[in-house]
């Protein structure tokens, strides 16, 4: 099973990026954010981090603000910890894919207990 360097470098950038999330100090970062996933392109110029926070809208939209203002500190921070020739600039895109599987959960199981 051969993986293309592009994905061994996203899965390095999305452990580091969740520890690096971690350690910010911006009120507007609820505890429980996490990275899903993150998408290099080929060139390692540009990556997606998809990232899911649970909260209120207010919340969501304030953690995806206060990433993207500090992208550069985050980007600083990832050159640091792994060594490429260009650190890729970071854009955050909100993901729901944990909500919508907890509410699929759900109306599973309310379906169950109706029988």
């Amino acid at each position: 099973m051969s993986f293309k360097r592009t994905d061994r470098i996203s899965e390095e950038i999305k452990k580091e990026l969740s520890s690096v999330i971690r350690e910010l100090k911006d009120p507007r970062i609820p505890m429980m954010t996490s990275v899903v996933s993150v998408n290099v392109t080929n060139d390692l110029r540009y990556a997606k981090a998809y990232i899911s926070v649970m909260g209120t809208d207010e919340e969501k939209k304030g953690a995806i603000k206060a990433l993207t203002a500090a992208a550069g500190f985050i980007r600083r921070e990832i050159g640091g910890r792994i060594k490429l020739r260009c650190v890729p600039e970071f854009s955050f895109v909100e993901d729901t894919s944990i909500e919508y599987g907890a509410h699929i959960n759900k109306l599973l199981h309310d379906i169950g207990s109706n029988e």
